[in-house]
């Protein structure tokens, strides 16, 4: 079962990521959503960017709510797009996109804070 799309190239700066993903047509959040015309869904491409933003900026705080979150395009089977992530730790803000060749994705930012 896989969960994580495959992570084709990270580039890390100080308070932002850039993660080149493609999403696998095998990652489970696939399945069921919808069966005709499989697309991620906006609740995955919101824990994803949670999840990495874990990772890579070492948060490990609870979430705290969305303020602005918009999804233009849908992420079709193995499609490779770029999660841009930034973190604003003044405002305990993260900031993500989602976008490929074609265009945005979705975007948004959510509160996380940086400790339990």
């Amino acid at each position: 079962m896989q969960r994580k799309p495959t992570l084709v190239s990270v580039e890390l700066n100080e308070d932002s990521a850039s993660l080149k993903l493609k999403m696998d047509h095998t990652l489970e959040d696939f399945k069921g959503h919808f069966p005709q015309y499989p697309i991620l869904p906006g609740v995955t491409q919101i824990d994803l960017a949670v999840q990495y933003a874990r990772e890579y900026f070492g948060l490990s705080g609870s979430f705290g709510g969305m303020e602005v979150i918009k999804f233009q395009e849908p992420i079709l089977p193995d499609m490779v797009v770029t999660l841009s992530l930034t973190w604003h730790a003044e405002k305990q803000k993260l900031y993500f996109r989602y976008d490929s060749d074609k265009s945005t994705h979705s975007s948004g930012r959510m509160m996380l804070s940086e400790h339990a």
